[in-house]
């Protein structure tokens, strides 16, 4: 046979190896030692004698392994031989037929290398033994089933082998061998870690969403809550979202009796109070004025009135703007905040008032 078509094919064969699943898989190094039964070229004339064999390898992709494989036959002596020892070292790949969690599987291989021939027979003409040694360049290619176990594996195998022994004394250039061989392979070192997955991306849940979460009106009290869903943002509202009146009590602020003009000792509190409106621009505020019951309704509403403009003078001659104050209102004796059964209680019901609209 001739040996460029050999080695084409081989190197062809080698080149499907380039293709290759990309998964996990087992790929520590394994030994491996094989006993088979060799059937020789008929024009060997050397029976059928054992096939034994040691190796080392590794899968380098899920479904490709490889194989330095050393083989020795030592046939029995047929006709005129006294000795035949036949020596291989090759390179063998195998592609198989395997998926995830599969026990065992189907397989083929293909591979080359060296066989060394050592041939020793008798000389028809007498003298000593003729001795015929040589290396030949050796192809072959087979099918098996392979079983996959924690720590070992087990192949069985049947290939055909062409020893290109162009050399003999026999017409031929080459010579067909088939074996057939089972072969234990013993993994080495600790098994890869399993690879875990890589989770699914959380999706957060939608978040629900409830009345407590809400504020409609911006009040600062929750939907939940507000039993006043409308007041305005910024107003000044208690915990169920209502609206409460906020007074700036001008406490001291009083006027005599039947009067309206502000007394001495009320100028300093409201100095104070045109303090706290400049700080804090943003207030509005109703300027209010309230009596004892002394007196008419009428007379005391326009007392109260009176008394509401004095104080409301005092602010925007005191750099207070008009915008920010609301009236000045009188309310008369309406809004007591004492009896007025004594003269103190009438006393702190003559006063007037800076009621916070915001």
């Amino acid at each position: 046979m001739n040996k460029k078509i050999l080695c084409g094919a081989l190197f062809g064969a080698l080149g499907l190896a380039q293709v290759a699943v990309a998964d996990d898989f087992d790929d520590r190094w394994y030994v491996s030692g094989s006993a088979g039964m060799g059937r020789f070229d008929s024009e060997r004339d050397i029976g059928r004698p054992p096939v034994l064999g040691v190796g080392v390898g590794k899968f380098f992709a899920p479904r490709w392994s490889w194989d330095v494989q050393i083989e020795h036959a030592n046939p029995r002596q047929d006709s005129n031989q006294l000795n035949w020892s036949l020596y291989s070292g090759s390179l063998v790949g195998r592609y198989h037929w395997r998926d995830e969690g599969e026990t065992w599987w189907p397989y083929v291989s293909f591979g080359a290398g060296l066989q060394r021939h050592e041939q020793e027979f008798s000389d028809p003409r007498g003298g000593r033994p003729i001795d015929r040694r040589g290396n030949d360049l050796m192809v072959q290619a087979g099918v098996g089933l392979q079983a996959e176990y924690s720590r070992t594996s087990l192949r069985a195998e049947y290939g055909i082998r062409v020893d290109n022994d162009d050399t003999s004394n026999i017409d031929e250039s080459y010579f067909l061998d088939t074996v057939a061989s089972v072969t234990l392979l013993v993994k080495l070192g600790a098994a890869p870690a399993a690879m875990s997955p890589e989770p699914a991306p959380v999706v957060p849940a939608a978040p629900v969403t409830t009345c407590a979460d809400l504020d409609d009106d911006g009040d600062g009290v929750n939907n939940c809550n507000d039993k006043c869903p409308n007041s305005q943002a910024g107003q000044t509202v208690g915990p169920d979202g209502c609206p409460v009146p906020v007074t700036i009590d001008l406490r001291g602020v009083n006027f005599d009796f039947d009067k309206s003009t502000l007394r001495p000792d009320a100028v300093a509190i409201l100095s104070e109070a045109v303090s706290i409106l400049q700080k804090y621009p943003e207030l509005r505020v109703e300027v209010a004025g309230h009596t004892d019951s002394v007196g008419t309704d009428g007379y005391n509403q326009g007392l109260s009135e009176r008394r509401a403009a004095a104080v409301y003078e005092y602010l925007t001659s005191n750099g207070i703007d008009a915008s920010r104050l609301a009236g000045p209102n009188g309310f008369g004796e309406s809004r007591p905040i004492d009896t007025n059964d004594t003269s103190d209680g009438r006393a702190r019901n003559r006063r007037t008032e800076l009621n916070v609209q915001n």
